[in-house]
């Protein structure tokens, strides 16, 4: 190719005839590219999803002095797996982002039914009612369980958008079948 000086005007090959020729990039890597955009968009938002739980989970060690430890323990398998999905987002790897599916979905199942039976979330659906209850008594205030009840429903719905990008990534991720 002929250097570019400012005297001679264009190189022969650059005036944008050549156009035909050039390589498009497949729009599957264009799908993975705002598909890793989102999942890092969503990863941001189930961390502050699983930092409510957390506090959720400590809120009765206030009272007592024993917070509850297999939400705790979902909750830091949940934060361990949502690293690994970072490096597996960030690195193509889809072995890292199925791992983290099955692990994270676990983990998060398990804080739910964690915090459903340490707040007796059951009981407080059946005898739904304001009957004298203290404003401060987390145990017992209906709102603080309607509060808690709609944290897990929207925990439980983010998961569900956010395994459904995995796997739209790792479809788009995994090369076109060949037909034979």
């Amino acid at each position: 190719m002929q250097q570019r000086k400012t005297g001679l005007g264009r190189p022969s090959g650059t005036d944008g005839s050549d156009y035909s020729y050039r390589m498009v990039v497949d729009s599957r890597y264009q799908l993975v590219a705002k598909g890793k955009q989102r999942l890092s968009r969503l990863f941001i938002f189930q961390g502050l999803f699983l930092l409510m739980g957390v506090i959720f989970a400590v809120l009765p060690a206030m009272k007592k002095d024993t917070p509850n430890r297999v939400a705790l323990s979902s909750a830091l398998v949940s934060f361990i797996s949502l690293a690994i999905a970072e490096i597996g987002r960030r690195r193509s790897r889809a072995s890292l982002l199925r791992f983290y599916s099955v692990i994270s979905s676990l983990a998060v199942v398990s804080l739910t039914m964690s915090l459903v039976k340490q707040y007796s979330l059951l009981k407080a659906i059946q005898d739904f009612g304001l009957k004298g209850t203290s404003m401060f008594d987390a145990d017992n205030f209906p709102g603080f369980q309607v509060g808690l009840l709609v944290y897990i429903f929207s925990l439980l719905l983010f998961k569900i958008i956010t395994i459904k990008a995995v796997t739209s990534l790792l479809y788009n991720m995994s090369p076109p079948k060949k037909a034979s």
